[in-house]
Protein backbone atom coordinates (compact mmCIF):
# COMPACT_ATOMS: atom_id res chain seq x y z
CA UNK A 1 0.00 0.00 0.00
CA UNK A 2 1.11 3.72 -0.57
CA UNK A 3 2.26 5.90 2.30
CA UNK A 4 -1.23 8.25 2.70
CA UNK A 5 0.74 11.08 3.58
CA UNK A 6 2.31 10.95 -0.77
CA UNK A 7 -0.73 9.27 -2.11
CA UNK A 8 -1.77 12.47 -4.50
CA UNK A 9 -5.29 11.29 -4.65
CA UNK A 10 -5.51 10.60 -0.79
CA UNK A 11 -4.17 14.91 -0.53
CA UNK A 12 -6.28 15.56 -3.47
CA UNK A 13 -9.67 14.27 -1.40
CA UNK A 14 -8.02 16.14 1.75
CA UNK A 15 -7.36 19.33 0.37
CA UNK A 16 -11.18 19.26 -1.24
CA UNK A 17 -12.64 18.25 1.89
CA UNK A 18 -11.26 21.14 3.63
CA UNK A 19 -12.20 23.51 1.25
CA UNK A 20 -15.61 22.52 1.09
CA UNK A 21 -15.89 22.73 4.98
CA UNK A 22 -14.43 26.31 4.88
CA UNK A 23 -16.66 27.32 2.10
CA UNK A 24 -19.69 25.41 4.03
CA UNK A 25 -19.08 27.57 6.96
CA UNK A 26 -18.56 30.83 4.87
CA UNK A 27 -21.93 30.73 3.24
CA UNK A 28 -23.67 30.18 6.71
CA UNK A 29 -22.48 33.14 8.18
CA UNK A 30 -22.67 35.01 5.25
CA UNK A 31 -27.13 33.45 4.78
CA UNK A 32 -27.40 34.55 8.71
CA UNK A 33 -26.60 38.21 8.23
CA UNK A 34 -29.69 40.40 7.60
CA UNK A 35 -27.87 41.93 4.75
CA UNK A 36 -28.01 38.72 2.74
CA UNK A 37 -31.94 38.25 3.36
CA UNK A 38 -32.65 41.22 2.27
CA UNK A 39 -30.70 40.77 -1.18
CA UNK A 40 -32.23 37.77 -1.88
CA UNK A 41 -35.79 39.50 -0.97
CA UNK A 42 -34.92 42.21 -3.52
CA UNK A 43 -33.48 39.58 -6.18
CA UNK A 44 -36.95 37.86 -5.62
CA UNK A 45 -38.90 40.91 -5.98
CA UNK A 46 -37.06 42.09 -9.08
CA UNK A 47 -37.46 38.06 -10.58
CA UNK A 48 -40.90 38.58 -9.82
CA UNK A 49 -41.96 41.97 -11.75
CA UNK A 50 -39.33 40.55 -14.79
CA UNK A 51 -41.78 37.99 -14.97
CA UNK A 52 -44.99 39.96 -14.96
CA UNK A 53 -43.67 42.71 -17.30
CA UNK A 54 -42.54 39.62 -19.02
CA UNK A 55 -46.18 38.03 -19.60
CA UNK A 56 -47.98 41.37 -20.14
CA UNK A 57 -45.51 41.98 -22.94
CA UNK A 58 -46.51 37.96 -24.08
CA UNK A 59 -50.43 38.91 -23.63
CA UNK A 60 -50.09 42.45 -25.82
CA UNK A 61 -47.77 40.44 -28.44
CA UNK A 62 -50.80 37.58 -28.56
CA UNK A 63 -53.56 39.93 -28.84
CA UNK A 64 -51.97 42.10 -31.90
CA UNK A 65 -51.14 38.58 -33.42
CA UNK A 66 -54.93 38.09 -32.84
CA UNK A 67 -54.02 34.47 -30.85
CA UNK A 68 -55.76 33.73 -27.65
CA UNK A 69 -54.07 34.40 -24.77
CA UNK A 70 -53.12 31.42 -21.84
CA UNK A 71 -55.91 32.48 -19.93
CA UNK A 72 -58.10 32.80 -22.43
CA UNK A 73 -57.41 29.31 -23.60
CA UNK A 74 -57.95 28.46 -19.62
CA UNK A 75 -61.42 29.76 -19.72
CA UNK A 76 -61.92 27.91 -23.06
CA UNK A 77 -61.15 24.58 -21.54
CA UNK A 78 -62.84 25.13 -18.36
CA UNK A 79 -66.03 25.95 -20.30
CA UNK A 80 -65.76 22.86 -22.41
CA UNK A 81 -65.00 20.68 -19.60
CA UNK A 82 -68.47 21.98 -18.41
CA UNK A 83 -70.51 21.70 -21.39
CA UNK A 84 -68.91 18.30 -21.80
CA UNK A 85 -70.32 17.68 -18.29
CA UNK A 86 -73.88 18.55 -19.25
CA UNK A 87 -73.94 16.35 -22.46
CA UNK A 88 -72.95 13.63 -20.15
CA UNK A 89 -75.81 14.18 -18.00
CA UNK A 90 -78.34 14.66 -20.52
CA UNK A 91 -76.97 11.44 -22.20
CA UNK A 92 -77.47 9.81 -19.40
CA UNK A 93 -81.03 11.10 -18.59
CA UNK A 94 -82.03 10.20 -22.34
CA UNK A 95 -81.29 6.38 -21.69
CA UNK A 96 -83.13 6.43 -18.42
CA UNK A 97 -85.72 7.61 -20.38
CA UNK A 98 -86.13 5.01 -23.20
CA UNK A 99 -85.09 2.27 -21.04
CA UNK A 100 -88.35 3.04 -18.73
CA UNK A 101 -90.38 3.67 -21.80
CA UNK A 102 -90.13 0.59 -23.62
CA UNK A 103 -88.19 1.84 -26.61
CA UNK A 104 -85.36 0.41 -28.48
CA UNK A 105 -81.91 1.40 -27.99
CA UNK A 106 -80.72 4.68 -29.78
CA UNK A 107 -77.97 2.73 -31.99
CA UNK A 108 -80.18 -0.66 -32.03
CA UNK A 109 -81.58 -1.59 -35.38
CA UNK A 110 -85.04 -1.32 -35.63
CA UNK A 111 -87.60 -4.00 -36.23
CA UNK A 112 -89.61 -3.91 -39.69
CA UNK A 113 -92.71 -4.20 -39.32
CA UNK A 114 -94.86 -7.68 -39.42
CA UNK A 115 -97.02 -7.50 -42.37
CA UNK A 116 -97.28 -10.71 -43.15
CA UNK A 117 -99.94 -12.63 -41.38
CA UNK A 118 -100.07 -15.98 -40.14
CA UNK A 119 -101.73 -18.98 -42.38
CA UNK A 120 -105.64 -19.07 -41.44
CA UNK A 121 -107.33 -22.78 -40.26
CA UNK A 122 -108.58 -23.24 -43.91
CA UNK A 123 -105.06 -22.66 -45.91
CA UNK A 124 -105.85 -19.00 -46.99
CA UNK A 125 -103.67 -15.87 -46.63
CA UNK A 126 -105.23 -12.43 -46.67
Amino acid sequence: MTDKITDPVALWQKMVGEMEKGFNSFATKAMETPEFSQAMNRAGGVAAGAQKQFGDLMERYLISMNLPSREQMTGIAERLQSIEGQLGEIKSMLSQMSATSGAPQPGAAPRPPRTKRPPSEGGDQK
